[in-house]
C-alpha cells in the first residue's frame, strides 16, 4: 500500500465519521475508529433481506460488527445459516457457525457477538460448506463498489481465506450495509481490497458494476505480525514451506 493511498482512505475516513456525528446519525462518538453502527441499521437489513440474492442464500457470512447484528439476526429468524469471523482471526479455530437448527437462545440474541462465544464452537475453514452471501461492515462505499473498512484489513483476508479455500466463488454476492452517507463519490483501494456487488442503505439498493475481483491471499503485502497474529495465515504460509 502507498503512502498517498494510505493517507486518502485515513482523510475519508475521519471525513465520513464527522459526517455521521454531525447528522446525529450514530449514538453519541461511536462511529470513530469502527464500522459504524449507524441508525437504520435495522431497516437496511430489512431491505437487503428483500432481495433475491439473500431469499436464496442458505449460508451467509456476516462481519461480527454491530451495524450487522440486524442482519445476523434476520439470518437466523429466516432459518439460514450464519458465519461470523472470530475477532481479528486471532483464534487457530477463525470461524463461528450458527446454525438457526440448533440455537438454544433466540435468534436476537445468538446475533449478538458478545453471546456468540457461548453460544457454538470456532471451527476451521475446512469445516465449512460454500458461502451463498458475504455481507461485510464498511466505513464508506462508493457505487463502483469499492469500499473501505476501519482499516485493519480483516475482512479482505477473511474473504481471500474463504475463496482460497473454494468456499467463495463468483457466485457468492458481495454486500455492505451501510448509512447513506456513507456512500460517496469515491473510494482509493488497492488491489487486495474487496469490492461489493451491492450496497443496502435504508432507503436504497445499489447494484455496482462487475464483475469483482475474486480475493486472494497477497503474501507480499502481508506483514509478518499480521501473519504471526492470524493463526489461519501461519498455518497456510507454514503450508506452503
Amino acid at each position: 500500500m502507498t503512502a498517498n493511498s494510505e493517507s486518502e482512505k485515513a482523510e475519508l475516513r475521519t471525513r465520513v465519521w464527522a459526517q455521521l456525528d454531525a447528522a446525529s446519525a450514530v449514538d453519541d462518538d461511536t462511529a470513530h475508529g469502527r464500522i459504524p453502527a449507524f441508525h437504520g441499521a435495522e431497516a437496511a437489513a430489512r431491505l437487503l433481506a428483500e432481495l433475491p440474492a439473500w431469499l436464496s442464500a442458505e449460508v451467509i457470512k456476516v462481519v461480527p460488527d454491530t451495524a450487522q447484528e440486524p442482519v445476523r439476526a434476520l439470518a437466523l429468524v429466516q432459518g439460514k445459516v450464519v458465519y461470523m469471523a472470530v475477532p481479528r482471526l486471532a483464534a487457530e479455530a477463525p470461524f463461528y457457525v450458527l446454525d438457526p437448527t440448533r440455537l438454544t437462545v433466540p435468534p436476537e440474541v445468538a446475533a449478538n457477538r458478545r453471546q456468540v462465544p457461548s453460544l457454538t464452537n470456532a471451527v476451521d475453514v475446512d469445516e465449512l460448506a460454500p458461502v451463498d452471501m458475504v455481507v461485510l461492515g464498511s466505513v464508506a462505499v462508493d457505487r463502483t463498489g469499492a469500499r473501505i473498512g476501519k482499516g485493519a484489513g480483516y475482512s479482505d483476508i477473511e474473504a481471500a481465506l474463504l475463496t482460497e479455500a473454494g468456499l467463495v466463488s463468483e457466485k457468492t454476492v458481495f454486500v455492505t450495509t451501510v448509512h447513506g452517507l456513507q456512500v460517496v463519490d469515491a473510494v482509493p483501494t488497492e488491489a487486495h481490497d474487496v469490492k461489493v456487488d451491492l450496497i443496502v442503505t435504508p432507503e436504497e439498493v445499489i447494484l455496482c458494476p462487475g464483475p469483482r475481483t475474486a480475493a486472494r491471499l497477497r503474501w507480499e503485502e502481508l506483514s509478518e505480525e499480521k501473519i504471526t497474529s492470524i493463526p489461519a495465515l501461519a498455518r497456510r504460509r507454514a503450508d506452503r514451506g
